[in-house]
């Protein structure tokens, strides 16, 4: 084993008990911390066994180093992980859009009514 792996080892094992951390803190959800200790525990197999994996993608892509089969998937991969968040990016902001129209409506039928009010309030002072 090289000195990088056992740095990349190191590393992933410290994210993992991060990740799982942030799960017993209620910081995270069930749903995410799965996706994030999946993608931990693929990326320590990657560190143990580099060279059998970059063969084995080399081989199905049929491309001619395993290093540039390395580099594509985990190019696809970031792309799948920028699209989820450009997704999680954009239902937050729709949610913000709905609650702003929401509280928008609440304040100008809170505005009406406060208006009626003073007018009973002033017709009573005056009659």
């Amino acid at each position: 084993m090289y000195a990088v792996q056992y740095i990349a080892i190191t590393v992933v094992a410290a994210l993992m008990l991060y990740v799982l951390g942030k799960y017993g803190k209620k910081e995270i959800e069930w749903g995410d911390f799965l996706f994030w200790e999946t993608i931990l525990v693929g990326i320590l197999i990657v560190s143990v066994f580099p060279l059998e994996i970059a063969n084995f993608i080399k081989t199905i892509l049929g491309l001619g180093r395993g290093l540039d089969a390395l580099f594509v998937v985990a190019i696809g991969f970031a792309y799948i992980l920028i699209f989820k968040v450009y997704l999680a990016v954009d239902r937050t902001e729709r949610e913000i859009t709905e609650l702003t129209r929401k509280i928008a409506i609440e304040l100008e039928e809170m505005r009406e009514k406060l208006e009626e009010l003073e007018e009973k309030l002033g017709e009573k002072k005056g009659g």
